[in-house]
């Protein structure tokens, strides 16, 4: 993984609700990805994570795979997470 960030996304794309059926919009994921993290945090997020990887590692590595796969595409270019980025307006 290529930075902290993306990792947490990506754990927490994989603890979301969110279904690689539904083929989510960019925003769909970060929508899900702010959503879960401030639900259940990014301890939370590693629980769930773990937690799959240790009961269903046949899935979990898909899933996990297609989180990053989606992190990457809706995050490109982003290296700071949207809640502690100021607002265009306050850099102008």
């Amino acid at each position: 993984m290529e930075s902290t960030f993306e990792a947490v996304r990506a754990e927490a794309l994989f603890a979301s609700t969110l279904q690689m059926s539904e083929r989510p919009a960019d925003g769909d994921v970060r929508a899900a990805v702010t959503s879960t993290l401030r639900r259940i945090g990014v301890q939370g997020c590693v629980a769930r994570v773990a937690t799959e990887f240790g009961e269903h590692p046949e899935c979990a590595t898909g899933r996990m795979g297609w989180a990053l796969g989606m992190i990457r595409h809706a995050y490109a270019g982003s290296c700071t997470p949207e809640i502690f980025a100021r607002p265009r307006a306050a850099l102008a």
